[in-house]
């Protein structure tokens, strides 16, 4: 498991200055810097019985949390690798929680130019009981060498049928996290992976 706990990149390094430390840290300001170190880290999960393995970069806001619900409107880029070819498709996903008539997004284009393959992956309607408000999940297929080309970052623009646009800048940190996950991954790729269905399906492309 120690490749696991390499992509995860959850085992924390505390650098220290200066000649003399005056106390040890306490247990929570131990583990509030645990729980820093994870929330900005990249996550490895698996799908399809371990056929896909799927890595997870951190959350950003693109909006305030929809009624204080912490997990709404956020961004993060997420790479599926197929475990068996090594395949792997990346895409920058959204989550857009909003009130009022239904959005329904449906195109995306980097804002430097060049249209991106949209995913429509969800649409929920949340409560309509004093109008209405909906979750969307969504998000744009990024090719490798987009992001091996981009390493300050890139805009990408989402657009509605009625011309909303949702314009989402991912930076260049994150685009650094990601790469640096799936070098890893590809340096030391799991054995546990093997033994997995042929008919599994694909992620969303």
């Amino acid at each position: 498991m120690r490749w696991l706990f390499a992509v995860l990149g959850v085992a924390a390094t505390v650098a220290i200055s200066g000649c003399a430390v005056e106390a040890p840290p306490t247990p929570t300001q131990a583990a509030n810097a645990v729980t820093l170190a994870a929330a900005n880290a990249v996550t490895l999960t698996k799908e399809k019985d371990g056929r896909f393995l799927v890595l997870t970069g951190p959350r950003l806001r693109h909006a305030e949390p929809f009624l204080g619900i912490a997990s709404t409107n956020f961004y993060l880029l997420r790479s599926f690798v197929d475990a068996r070819t090594g395949e792997t498709l990346h895409q920058l996903y959204v989550e857009d929680s909003y009130p009022g008539a239904e959005r329904n997004w449906n195109a995306a284009r980097l804002a430097a130019g060049g249209t991106l393959r949209f995913i429509a992956i969800s649409k929920n309607e949340i409560t309509c009981e004093v109008g209405c408000s909906y979750a969307e999940e969504f998000a744009a297929s990024l090719p490798e060498p987009l992001l091996r080309a981009n390493p300050q970052g890139f805009t990408v623009v989402f657009n509605t049928r009625s011309g909303i646009e949702r314009t989402i800048t991912v930076p260049g940190n994150l685009v650094a996290k990601q790469l640096a996950a799936i070098a890893q991954l590809r340096a030391t790729p799991p054995t546990a992976a093997a033994a997995v269905s042929p008919a599994a399906s694909a992620p969303p492309r």
